[in-house]
């Protein structure tokens, strides 16, 4: 296998040194058809023409391109709008400030729908669970909503719900967004 490696190589060195005239062809041999001069009556078959060289582009520092997209400015932002909530697909994302005996609640507003919400005690309790009392919320205009739950015990655990019942459907007929609720608070 080795030897075959060496001697092809060697056996076609000899054809690509000599050419076509190796071969028999008589391309090969001088004298041929071809000439280099040129034939009476034609034209000259290159024409040179005597000038100076291209110069190097040279970059102007007053002759720059304008700029592909217009300036951007930003129009002001409300404070609320610009917070980022971090936002679980089925659920109204809802922050809650716990304060003396009351529990400030915020979330974003939800295509213009009311909203009910309620804190609820965490307790066990044996038996038949006590009635919430919800608390109505109009819709707001702003990015937010807060609304204040009062009357609340010290030191007693609670979770907030939240309730949008009018948020409307996508166009599947899937409902946007309609309910959130709080980890465990605690009023101070």
């Amino acid at each position: 296998m080795r030897l075959r490696k060496l001697v092809l190589p060697l056996l076609a060195l000899p054809i690509a040194l000599g050419g076509c005239g190796m071969l028999g062809s008589s391309a090969g041999t001088p004298g041929a058809a071809a000439s280099a001069t040129p034939i009476a009556g034609g034209g000259d078959w290159l024409v040179v023409a005597t000038g100076s060289a291209t110069p190097s582009p040279v970059a102007s520092p007053a002759a720059s391109r304008p700029p592909v997209l217009p300036p951007v400015s930003f129009l002001p932002v409300h404070p609320g709008c610009a917070e980022d909530w971090t936002v679980n697909p089925p659920l109204i994302p809802i922050e809650v400030v716990p304060g003396a005996g009351r529990l400030t609640v915020t979330w974003p507003r939800q295509y213009d729908s009311d909203y009910r919400i309620t804190a609820v005690k965490q307790p066990l309790i044996t038996g038949n669970q006590p009635a919430y009392t919800w608390q109505q919320v109009p819709a707001g205009t702003g990015c937010t909503v807060t609304a204040t739950i009062t009357g609340l015990q010290k030191g007693v655990p609670y979770i907030v719900w939240l309730d949008a019942p009018n948020t409307g459907h996508e166009l599947d007929g899937a409902r946007h967004p309609y309910s959130g609720r709080s980890g465990v608070v605690y009023p101070r």
